[in-house]
Order: structure tokens, then C-alpha cells, then sequence
């Protein structure tokens, strides 16, 4: 099944600055597809795009095999923007709070407040359910945001730089509970500037200059590919399959 489909998006920020042109892709059921590029490459504007979160201006996008404009499933999809927390550290919410207000009841069994825990816990936050969100660390409080996207069983989860802004030594921790949820099946798009985890994670990858440099299976592009893409805008493109 193909989660999300992309068509010859193309996006400009007025009439002079162009964001996106002719961008597209395909994401299956099941896959963990990694997106790569440098900075104002227009990886930010394109979840931002997919989500509805922008409006189109050119090409479309399907996501579970619906157009954008007909799409009503949103519990589906779970979403870590950048610098996800930008709010006042002394916000008297609790861990469990924030979580549960990601719950989407869609009449379903585990109960909320075993869904909420069942997401603390495969984020390894349980312990950490009744403090309060300033007192974290922020490697913790992205995991509390992972779990706030988790928490209603979303079959894809959306991540934009998640490992911006925390400590570096919660990163491989982030990375390695993402590979558990991939494992588990998760459905996972990852903008991330880190090479050398969309190489050995990803299944594929997206890379992205305003335009697709690049778009493979992971194993089929070789380091010299994506140094070539990344470092001077070549043109390396792979079949999927």
C-alpha cells in the first residue's frame, strides 16, 4: 500500500524564491524512507506541504491512497517538528498530561490511560510521568513528544530534525527507538542532517535540493553518491526497485 504519494510538487515563497520544483516520491506501507539536504534545500517545506500544513501550488499529494483535499485521517499520521517544545519551561504540565493530549479516541481498545502508558513506556519515559515538562532534559522532552504522536497508534510517524537542540548523548537513543518502531512496523519519514544515520537506518533515501538529487534504495547509493549529491548538487538518481 503506498502511504504517501508525491507529484511534481513544486512551491514558491512569492513570485522570486522558489522552495520546491517538480519534487516526487513515494513512501510504501512499511517503509522507513531518510530525506537529506542542505540548508533552505526546502526539506521543512515539503513535510509541511504533505501534512496540508501549506497549501499546494503545483502537483499533488495522496496520502493512504486519498488526495490532500479529501484526506480526513489525520490520527493516522503522528508529527515531530523542529524544535517541537518552544514554550515557556515552566508550563505546569505533567509528562502524563502532555502525552494524553495527543490521544485521539477513535472507539478503539487499550482504554486512554493504557494507551498513554503503553507510549511512555515504549519510550522509555515511564518513569518520568509525573514531572513536569521544565524539568527535563531535552533529549527527554522530544521523547515525551514521540510519545504524544504515538499515543493514538499512528501508522506513519513524520520527524523534522528530531535530534535538533537536545544533547548528543540522547541522540543515538532517539535513533535506536526509532528503529524499534520501524521494526514493529512503523511507516517513517525522517528529515535528519546526519549522513551516517539515514545510511545505516533507512530503507530509502531523498535527496533534496529544492529539486530530487537523489532517490533510491539506501543500499543502492554508495557514500561517493552521496557526497557527490550533498557536497556539489549532482544528479544521482536510482531506480527504487
Amino acid at each position: 500500500m503506498t502511504i504517501v504519494k508525491v507529484s511534481h510538487l513544486t512551491y514558491s515563497y512569492g513570485q522570486q524564491i522558489s522552495a520546491l520544483q517538480d519534487v516526487s516520491f513515494e513512501v510504501e506501507k512499511g517503509d522507513y524512507l531518510g530525506i537529506l539536504g542542505g540548508n533552505g534545500s526546502g526539506k521543512t517545506t515539503l513535510l509541511r506541504l504533505l501534512l496540508g500544513l501549506e497549501k499546494i501550488q503545483g502537483g499533488e499529494v495522496e496520502l493512504f491512497g486519498e488526495p490532500l483535499n479529501a484526506f480526513r485521517g489525520w490520527q493516522k499520521i503522528g508529527y515531530i517538528p523542529q524544535n517541537v517544545f518552544r514554550g515557556d519551561l515552566n508550563f505546569p504540565a505533567s509528562v502524563l498530561e502532555v502525552v494524553r493530549s495527543g490521544y485521539a479516541d477513535r472507539n478503539r481498545k487499550p482504554s486512554k490511560m493504557t494507551a498513554v502508558m503503553e507510549a511512555l513506556q515504549l519510550c522509555g519515559i515511564g518513569h518520568l510521568a509525573s514531572r513536569r515538562l521544565g524539568e527535563l532534559s531535552g533529549g527527554e522532552r522530544q521523547r515525551v513528544f514521540i510519545a504524544r504522536a504515538l499515543v493514538s497508534e499512528p501508522e506513519l510517524l513524520v520527524l523534522d530534525e528530531p535530534t535538533t537542540s537536545i544533547d548528543t548523548s540522547y541522540e543515538e537513543d532517539l535513533y535506536t527507538l526509532l528503529r524499534k518502531l520501524h521494526e514493529k512496523g512503523m511507516t517513517i519519514i525522517l528529515v535528519s542532517h546526519d549522513h551516517d544515520v539515514v545510511s545505516r537506518d533507512t530503507r530509502h533515501i531523498l535527496c533534496l535540493d529544492k529539486k530530487v538529487l537523489g532517490y533510491s534504495e539506501t543500499k543502492k547509493i554508495s557514500g561517493e553518491d552521496l557526497d557527490r549529491i550533498l557536497a556539489h548538487g549532482e544528479r544521482v538518481i536510482h531506480h527504487r526497485h
